[in-house]
């Protein structure tokens, strides 16, 4: 890689003004597991990388106020040990800890997985649950930014070259909710790109009504989807197996309608049913105790 310069800025500041002059021919460096690939295969067109890997801005996991905010360049093992993350954000820990390898999982960052912009990112439907929003920093401003808003579709981020994700800031699961989880879909067990995952939040009343969820489908879309209808169908109403079937099977056409008719539809749309009625099963078994992911 001796054709491509290498700068590494002491903190945040310094990281900005250097994009400020330098975006437009530099590729962030955090974890670099895709920009490796990349490279090898020959499509890293840069003339210089800026490591932010040891920026302590953007290694925090902290509560403030009612907001859980987690810093871009955490790693995903990072994520797994944290105790705020297993108790105010567990679904996140769970897409962590199966995410890749364990050697992957030492080096690939959190805003990484994001600003990647892959639709089987898994990082994405945990956050999503959690009504995330990414905060952005360039040398003159910073701002808020969904995750919907930040994929511009496949592999494209519509971040400006002079921009840098310094964390995330995500509503905090509360002790009232009934289960938390994440799942997904592979080729095969471990070491697998998602083919289909899934996150959800959710909480029962005593009559075992649902009187709160939050739902995320992920690698089914081009781009981040919330998929509202879901919620709204389900809220207040008891959970059946029957009931998870039906609104799973109107969650598959809804799929399709996005994203048209496809070669792979014929294992999805099942496939898309039979994970939400397992997902979300535990609240039709439920005792009212919480189920612990």
């Amino acid at each position: 890689m001796s054709d491509i310069e290498y700068y590494r800025p002491h903190d945040l500041d310094e990281a900005v003004t250097f994009l400020a002059r330098n975006g437009a021919t530099t590729r962030i460096l955090a974890g670099g597991t895709d920009l490796m690939i990349d490279r090898r295969a020959g499509t890293l067109n840069t003339d210089c990388l800026c490591d932010v890997s040891r920026l302590v801005e953007l290694k925090r996991i902290e509560i403030i106020d009612d907001r859980l905010e987690i810093g871009a360049g955490v790693t995903m093992n990072e994520i797994v040990h944290s105790e705020t993350i297993a108790r105010f954000a567990p679904a996140l820990k769970i897409a962590a800890s199966q995410f890749a390898g364990n050697q992957i999982r030492n080096v690939a960052t959190l805003g990484g997985n994001v600003a990647h912009c892959s639709p089987c990112g898994d990082t994405v439907p945990p956050l999503l649950i959690h009504d995330a929003t990414a905060m952005v920093r360039s040398r003159s401003d910073e701002r808020a930014v969904s995750l919907a808003d930040m994929a511009g579709g496949p592999y494209h981020c519509t971040l400006g070259p002079s921009e840098l994700i310094t964390r995330f800031v995500l509503k905090p699961m509360t002790a009232e909710m009934t289960l938390t989880d994440f799942q997904k879909i592979g080729r095969r067990r471990a070491l697998a790109i998602s083919r289909l995952s899934m996150a959800v939040m959710a909480r029962q009343e005593k009559d075992r009504s649902i009187a709160f969820i939050r739902f995320a489908l992920g690698a089914c879309t081009p781009t981040p989807h919330h998929f509202e209808a879901v919620e709204s169908t389900l809220l207040g109403k008891i959970p059946t197996e029957t009931l998870l079937w039906d609104v799973g099977g109107k969650l598959a056409r809804q799929m399709r309608v996005i994203t048209g008719r496809r070669p792979s539809a014929v294992y999805k749309e099942p496939a898309i049913a039979g994970l939400f009625v397992r997902i979300l099963y535990p609240l039709v078994a439920s005792s009212g105790k919480p189920v612990a992911p």
